[in-house]
């Protein structure tokens, strides 16, 4: 097929290469339409750009953040479309960022903007049956129109990697965002509980509570903790390949029990133990004590005991770290987004009767 990609997202945002490389290795041609930056101003041209670019494609997908798009690209084009949510803008509005209140006029109008997508799209997407359910909790409709399909991250560079770096420490790793849902503090407050163990942490990112959990690490006089900027995805992955373990998210606001995170797919697919907060989304992908170890929200002393285990029992760090790598090359690869976003848009042209001919490139194309 020839699709039409448009997202509000920028081309190196991680989500759009992911996809696209997914498409691509399904033999379709995919025809991009993405703006500069994430800005709303870059809108209109981009909406021109799709009016001039779908005449020629088959089927458009729409993807993050798009819950603003779906309607102009409908009217513009009235091509099968698959939308690609991602995530819903009343969780993001509402519980992470906060900037409504729920039942509030504002909260109303986030979920109005997620239903109006997903009615108007043939199929839409979210990462796990937890999410989906939420927005039927929240929109009060009808389910039927979404698929699951699991995070994938990008296992060219996501893979397991040799320790090259030799050390007499064990070495705990996080990356991402200062965000009260990842909970940095809750990490920091661990290794203060940690730090007569011969235990390091090493924690990549910045962002919202940076400052803050700056504050409290001089605070609590932390010396085995490194902090690094934010990295090069490649130069991450080499971060995390000398890490014994790999944390996850600790916070214990609403959208920390709604999320799966890339974070957690990243460390499964480097083949790192995991240690994470338990919610319903992770639960559906793994295991606890098996392919990855769970805690309470906010639980600094879980945390510590969770990492003290895995450290002084190696065998169930490996064993861990195997079953989680196996899940992730079942459901997690690029390929396996592929092969799952190939279901869904096969299952739009079943639904809207397309006729199906060969192309020169031996794939069908509907007319």
């Amino acid at each position: 097929m020839k699709i039409l990609y448009v997202a509000g997202r920028e081309a190196s945002y991680s989500r759009n290469r992911i996809i696209q490389r997914a498409l691509a290795a399904q033999g379709h041609e995919v025809v991009a339409c993405f703006p500069p930056d994430k800005a709303f101003k870059h809108y209109p041209a981009l909406l021109w750009q799709v009016f001039l670019k779908a005449r020629s494609c088959d089927l458009v997908l729409v993807g993050f953040y798009g819950q603003l798009l779906v309607p102009f690209v409908k009217l513009l084009t009235w091509k099968p479309m698959l939308f690609d949510m991602y995530i819903t803008t009343y969780d993001t509005m509402v519980f992470d960022r906060e900037k409504a209140k729920p039942g509030s006029f504002k909260a109303r109008l986030y979920a109005l903007s997620d239903w109006l997508s997903y009615q108007l799209a043939d199929l839409s997407i979210l990462d796990t049956n937890h999410a989906i359910q939420q927005f039927g909790n929240i929109v009060k409709t009808d389910l039927g129109k979404f698929r699951r399909l699991f995070l994938a991250v990008d296992d060219s560079a996501i893979h397991p990697k040799p320790q090259l770096e030799a050390r007499d420490h064990f070495l705990v790793h996080f990356h991402g965002e200062y965000i009260p849902f990842h909970g940095v503090r809750h990490i920091l407050q661990a290794a203060k509980l940690l730090e007569n163990e011969n235990i390091r942490f090493q924690i990549v990112g910045r962002g919202a509570t940076y400052e803050e959990d700056m504050a409290l690490a001089r605070e609590l006089g932390l010396d085995k903790v490194r902090f690094l900027d934010p990295v090069p995805y490649a130069k991450l992955a080499d971060y995390m390949a000398e890490a014994d373990v790999c944390l996850g998210i600790f916070g214990n606001n609403p959208r920390a029990e709604l999320v799966l995170t890339n974070k957690v797919i990243e460390a499964i697919g480097m083949g790192k133990p995991l240690i994470t907060r338990r919610n319903q989304p992770v639960q559906e992908l793994l295991k606890d004590g098996d392919s990855v170890r769970l805690v309470e929200a906010a639980n600094p002393q879980q945390i510590a005991e969770a990492i003290l285990e895995l450290k002084n029992k190696p065998d169930l760090r490996l064993a861990i770290a195997s079953k989680g790598h196996q899940i992730f090359l079942n459901h997690n690869t690029v390929d396996k987004l592929g092969q799952g976003l190939q279901a869904i848009l096969m299952e739009i042209v079943a639904q809207r009767g397309l006729r199906l001919s060969p192309t020169p490139a031996g794939k069908d194309r509907p007319l």
